[in-house]
């Protein structure tokens, strides 16, 4: 990999955090969650589709490719409501922590749909993956004091909200290999990120309408997860991969720790020694397996 490269993918990893402190931050101040995701996605799909047009991207698909990809947009969709709602009720690094889980996800739902086994490496890694998890969230409310049961009060639904994006992301990313890997990736992104849009605002007419935020820091916070989201995902699908690099690289797992000292400086949001060494081991072992090379 170039230093180009590196450094790009490293910038991409720290917008991805970034985006998900400003969502914090925006959620503190009256920004509610389905406004967020249409707001972000809507603005994405705007950004990525004028590079679409721009640079005359071919954008004949198939029927069943449509058909997928409004399925991979209804899972994105709820996987988009599931972490930045955890991202609201957990420190923002435990909230993606517990969404890195998603790659051992993926190899489930491809042992399941398509029959193949996971590797022996992933299955290793499941129980150190856990290990770090449980370190990292304190489930046994050691680090806090609190103990198990009030620790699960504080951030059990939290957790099942990062579990369930992470569940759903995993099942989106084996469709995308199986049914859309063939559509160009920026068409994809335009036409996913404005389907989770569209659906995204379906359901803030359900709620009542947009409930914005209410006061200024909110307000800063919305501009800049939209910007950073978007940059983030301009980069991956169009600079990147000119870089000759892959939106799977390992370096794209330092984004907790980027959100961590992030969160810190903005948010004052802060974990035990304890809870950083499980942070530790949840983003090295993920690392290491995306780091592995495929066998042939």
């Amino acid at each position: 990999m170039s230093p180009a490269a590196f450094v790009m993918l490293l910038f991409t990893a720290c917008l991805y955090g970034a985006n998900h402190v400003a969502a914090r931050l925006a959620f503190n101040h009256g920004l509610d969650v389905t406004t967020a995701v249409a707001v972000r996605s809507l603005v994405t799909a705007l950004v990525v589709g004028a590079l679409v047009v721009w640079q005359g991207v071919p954008r004949l698909l198939l029927a069943r490719q449509k058909k997928y990809l409004l399925v991979i947009s209804l899972l994105i969709a709820v996987q988009s409501v599931c972490l930045y709602s955890a991202v609201a009720r957990l420190p923002v690094a435990l909230a993606l922590l517990a969404f890195n889980t998603y790659p051992l996800l993926t190899a489930g739902f491809d042992w399941l749909l398509h029959g193949r086994k996971p590797a022996r490496a992933v299955l290793v890694a499941i129980p150190v993956l856990l290990l770090g998890l449980a370190l990292a969230l304190d489930v046994l409310g050691a680090a806090s004091g609190l103990g198990a049961a009030a620790q699960w009060s504080q951030i059990g639904v939290g957790v099942l909200f990062a579990l369930a994006a992470a569940a759903t992301f995993g099942l989106a990313l084996v469709l995308t290999q199986q049914e859309v890997a063939a559509v160009d990736s920026r068409l994809r992104t335009c036409v996913m990120m404005g389907l989770v849009g569209v659906l995204a605002l379906a359901a803030v007419g359900a709620q009542g309408g947009f409930h914005w935020p209410q006061a200024a820091p909110g307000w800063w916070g919305l501009v800049l997860l939209v910007v950073c989201y978007g940059t983030a995902f301009t980069l991956m699908f169009t600079l990147l991969p000119k870089l000759g690099v892959v939106g799977g690289s390992p370096i794209m797992n330092v984004e907790p720790v980027a959100a961590l000292a992030m969160a810190w400086v903005v948010l004052d949001q802060s974990i035990a020694p304890m809870q950083m060494l499980g942070a530790v081991v949840v983003v090295g072992t993920v690392m290491v397996l995306g780091l592995r090379k495929p066998k042939t």
